[in-house]
């Protein structure tokens, strides 16, 4: 039986053995010669002190005792190629971990995703950030590993007793990525091998039977008492009839036309409360010099983060999708609309950080929007992202104020650099914004600026808009199977079901979901 201890480490001591066995012995329980094995099982920086840290979990082993580190849990794929069919629309987290689920307990996925898969969906993403060309189908948001491939690949969840969360780590590492995501405190693979891991994840789901296909749309649904049936268009534009023994709806946040199909057809929806705002962008040495406190940062630590969080007149004001050493990327789903978001290679080694920075948005705060009905939420979403497109010149170049500026209410006369590749406008966003949002985001910010000596400064972009944290509406299910209340052949999943937040949370709900099909079709 090992012992645990919680021992610090100076950032250059990390990976050095001998200093580690000094530090669990300098806690005075084990001699130094006494130990056998050490495995780390938790790993996180604590930068609160005068110098930066790392604090660490590990189990230790003296000698004569039987090493025994925690096993994660492994996969028992089996061949589903002659098992009954469950149709999954969408290939983000959710759905293809609700796939590899799927394969574990015999059933055979069938993904029908809108989008191109990871290779392909590079000269989307390409046409976007060069040519300012937004293309509906495949995009940051809709493709192969939805949102989150090319959006950092950051894997932290607050949702761990929503699933098996070590499983759901140990499944991307055993399809790539990288072991330490299995013991850090804020794990984290990169968008520029997060695509690899996801292509590894389709290989597996075809490898045992599960078919993937790109580039077919659900445009509509056979509804009765039930759901029947999908009508599907593929690449070619020719529509066909597609039947399975039950259908897991994980599109993602941005899906509105499958809101609009849903709500069509019949089918209940709930509004439900979302964030929008900004993304603030700032020079990734100055966030270090706040959070490390050194003038130049320690070439053992990573990129720093900042987490912050207010509250003006009863609304949270909040960080969110913290990108160290990261890009701000366009996310538009559809011409017209502005959208950024952020993202970070796996170095995190921009040279700046950013954030999304947000408002919480309640139902009663959707009152000029009341006629759209349960769409209110996606309506002031639109509106945002519309005006912040007419703002500019008809390319993706996103409007952007100086941090003091943006706080004074007045358009900037010049701009800092940016890792923005469209570029950035001077734009009114005091104006552009509803000023519900805009009053908030510019008391919060500046208690931002007490929290954290150096942050309100004119060398901060604020680029707009900050709006898909999250769907503003919600696909109902029962709390114990999972099923849509009308229709028991249909599980909403995921983010765009309103029941997920991040790569993790989606990829749990994924697995559940999976096992509530299980219980359902193989009853």
């Amino acid at each position: 039986m090992p012992t645990t201890l919680e021992i610090k480490l100076p950032p250059a001591d990390l990976q050095d053995p001998a200093a580690l066995r000094r530090a669990v012995s300098r806690q005075g329980k084990i001699p130094e010669q006494a130990i056998a094995d050490i495995a780390v099982n938790r790993r996180s920086i604590d930068a609160r002190g005068a110098t930066p840290v790392f604090r660490l979990r590990v189990d230790v082993w003296q000698q004569g005792e039987e090493v025994t580190p925690e096993s994660p849990p492994a996969l028992h794929l089996r061949d589903v190629s002659k098992a009954p069919a469950v149709a999954i629309v969408g290939c983000g987290p959710a759905g293809m971990f609700a796939a590899l689920e799927l394969i574990e307990l015999g059933l055979r996925p069938i993904i029908l995703e809108r989008g191109k898969d990871v290779r392909e969906r590079r000269r989307s993403l390409r046409a976007i950030q060069q040519e300012g060309v937004v293309d509906p189908d495949s995009n940051y948001c809709f493709g192969e590993g939805g949102a989150g491939t090319y959006s950092d690949g950051k894997l932290y969840t607050r949702s761990l007793k929503r699933g098996n969360y070590l499983k759901a780590l140990q499944t991307l590492v055993a399809h790539g990525a990288q072991e330490d995501i299995l013991i850090d405190a804020h794990p984290h693979i990169g968008s520029n091998k997060l695509p690899g891991v996801v292509a590894n994840m389709r290989q597996t789901i075809l490898d045992h039977g599960g078919e993937i296909r790109f580039g077919h749309r659900v445009d509509d649904l056979e509804y009765t008492d039930d759901l029947t049936a999908l009508i599907v268009t593929n690449p070619e534009g020719e529509s066909y009839r597609f039947s399975a023994s039950a259908y897991i709806l994980a599109t993602g946040h941005s899906a509105r036309d499958m809101y609009t199909l849903l709500h069509r057809r019949g089918l209940q929806l709930e509004a439900k409360p979302f964030a929008l705002g900004v993304r603030i962008e700032h020079p990734q040495p100055l966030i270090d010099r706040i959070q490390y406190g050194q003038e130049q940062r320690d070439e053992n630590l990573p990129a720093s983060s900042y987490k912050l969080v207010t509250q003006v007149r009863d609304r949270g004001v909040f960080s969110f999708c913290m990108c160290p050493g990261g890009l701000v990327v366009p996310a538009a789903t559809a011409p017209g609309e502005i959208v950024v978001n952020g993202m970070s290679l796996s170095r995190r080694d921009s040279p700046y950080a950013n954030s999304g920075t947000v408002v919480a948005v309640e139902i009663e705060d959707l009152a000029p929007y009341a006629a759209e009905g349960i769409f209110a939420g996606m309506a002031l979403q639109q509106a945002v992202e519309r005006a912040m497109f007419a703002s500019g010149d008809g390319s993706q170049r996103a409007p952007a104020q100086r941090l003091t500026d943006f706080v004074q209410g007045r358009v900037s006369r010049d701009l800092p650099d940016t890792s923005y590749i469209p570029g950035l406008h001077p734009a009114p966003l005091h104006e552009l914004l509803p000023s519900s949002i805009y009053d908030r985001l510019q008391e919060g910010v500046r208690a931002f600026g007490r929290k954290m000596r150096g942050y309100f400064t004119e060398e901060a972009n604020v680029i707009g808009t900050e709006s898909r944290t999250s769907s503003p509406v919600r696909i109902p299910r029962d709390r114990k199977t999972y099923q849509h209340p009308q229709a028991a052949s249909l599980f909403p999943c995921g983010e765009g079901a309103g029941f997920a937040g991040g790569i993790l949370s989606a990829a749990m709900d994924g697995q559940n979901v999976a096992r509530a099909v299980a219980a359902k079709v193989l009853a």
